[in-house]
């Protein structure tokens, strides 16, 4: 039986969110002891003081929603990120650049990368696979390789599209075996445990705590 807490990345990060929102997220957090929480920037400081003792890493996007930002902005907001506390950087890679057949995201990738890892943190790279074909997806999964990523994530999720297990089979033959691969946008448990059967590492999803919650009471 494997243990879906450290499968699963809790998102918060809808567009009406709260204080109180915020609260009741932290407490289901060091309640279910989930892998990671995703969250705005702005709430970093506040999470990682908050979750200091549970063990649940921080996790906060750097060039989200469409990794539109220059490097240098997209390098601040993850220096000020790790130092209000983040454990983990999720960059939204340049998706314009790769499509204009630029070098540029590997360039960018290894200078998020060694930021990152110079304060031993983890660097996730989101290539939004819905928007690649197969010899694209095999592209970006080895700049990112190549390049220093500790983890790939397929979706920001913000245009609705959905990872699918054959992506996740085909990212995984890819990826050597010390990267990652994080699948996001699961909207339900079997959805969840289709992508950990299809070779994913982590699954990040906003309703990560309902999931558990139907998990627990399917094992119980």
């Amino acid at each position: 039986m494997i243990n879906l807490n450290q499968f699963l990345e809790a998102e918060l990060l809808h567009p009406r969110m709260n204080a109180n929102d915020l609260e009741t997220f932290i407490q289901q957090a060091i309640q279910n002891l989930v892998v990671s929480c995703l969250i705005p920037s702005f709430w970093v400081k506040k999470v990682a003081r908050e979750l200091k003792e549970s063990g649940v890493q921080v996790s906060a996007y750097v060039g989200y929603p469409f990794g539109f930002q220059d490097t240098a902005t997209k390098a601040f907001e993850a220096k000020e990120a790790i130092r209000q506390g983040a454990d983990e950087i999720d960059l939204v890679w340049s998706q314009t650049a790769f499509h204009s057949g630029m070098n540029w995201p590997k360039i960018e990738i290894a200078q998020l990368s060694k930021i990152c890892h110079e304060e031993g943190k983890l660097l996730k790279v989101t290539i939004e696979a819905n928007f690649l074909s197969d010899q694209q997806l095999q592209e970006a999964c080895l700049i990112c390789q190549d390049a220093g990523a500790d983890f790939i994530k397929t979706t920001t999720g913000i245009n609705s599209q959905q990872t699918n297990d054959e992506q996740l089979v085909h990212i995984r033959k890819v990826l050597s075996a010390n990267v990652g691969l994080i699948a996001a946008g699961s909207v339900d448990l079997e959805e969840s445990l289709s992508y950990i059967k299809a070779g994913a590492d982590r699954v990040c999803t906003a309703s990560a705590f309902k999931q558990l919650k139907l998990w627990n009471g399917k094992t119980a």
